[in-house]
């Protein structure tokens, strides 16, 4: 009996602790580390596409010119000296190819931004001493993050709101709650309630780029509390059936 007792607190406590996947509550104007992280993963994780826009920064030496050790010299303006011209823009064509100065055309498509790095740093070591190379994505777009899963989505039009960004996103899951997704614009926080008709009114607004879109998951905290200490109950099992059988074997 106590055993029973004990494998039900466990399971219990095993159910409390999945509040612990909410990346955020309710907090006017803040973004926790935690989804600041979730971001940088998302990110990191993005694959080039088609059309989309890239900046390249090269440096030599191992990108020695980006650790400055005299930064007020390379700051001075002198009078007459024009501003630092605005970065080109790289095109990514129908066909995932990209043309960059001196290395020619190339195949960036479904490589993540830290593959393309590495492939045009070997491209650019013909011409330069240990290149180092930094890709941006200069798309316009938002992150949307929670139960559709991490996604960058691209706005591929002007003033796209925000029930088109969820269905670009394949929709809301089942495991979602409609009632509570929140829009993050720099440290303002938006919480829109797409569950009834008012709410989906209010909440149509249109997102700009670099938004981001949490969607609440709905959390089972018993079949996940199941499934993700499988090996902790059947163990307990195995020793309470250990027990129940060595005291019958006793009794007798």
């Amino acid at each position: 009996m106590r055993l029973l007792l004990f494998l039900l607190c466990a399971l219990l406590t095993a159910c409390g602790s999945y509040r612990q996947n909410i990346l955020f509550n309710a907090t006017t104007g803040h973004v926790p580390e935690k989804i600041r992280h979730e971001i940088s993963n998302v990110e990191s994780d993005y694959r080039i596409r088609k059309n989309d826009q890239l900046t390249m920064d090269l440096y030599s030496n191992k990108g020695e010119k980006l650790i400055d050790p005299n930064p007020e010299l390379s700051q001075e303006n002198p009078a007459g000296q024009a501003e630092a011209p605005q970065k080109p823009i790289y095109t990514l064509d129908v066909n995932g190819l990209v043309r960059l100065p001196m290395v020619g055309t190339l195949n960036l498509e479904n490589l993540t931004l830290r593959q393309a790095e590495e492939m045009l740093q070997k491209e650019y070591a013909h011409y330069f001493k240990d290149p180092y190379v930094h890709l941006t994505c200069a798309n316009r777009r938002v992150i949307m993050l929670g139960a559709p899963g991490g996604q960058v989505i691209a706005l591929e039009n002007e003033n796209m709101r925000l029930p088109e960004i969820l269905a670009l996103a394949k929709g809301l899951p089942n495991d979602s709650k409609a009632g509570n997704i929140k829009l993050i614009r720099g440290e303002r926080v938006f919480e829109i309630d797409l569950s009834t008709l008012q709410g989906f009114k209010e909440g149509n607004m249109v997102v700009e780029s670099g938004d981001i879109i949490y969607v609440e998951p709905i959390r089972r905290p018993f079949s996940e509390s199941l499934r993700d200490n499988s090996g902790i109950f059947s163990m307990l099992i195995s020793l309470a059936t250990l027990v129940v059988v060595i005291s019958n074997l006793s009794t007798k």
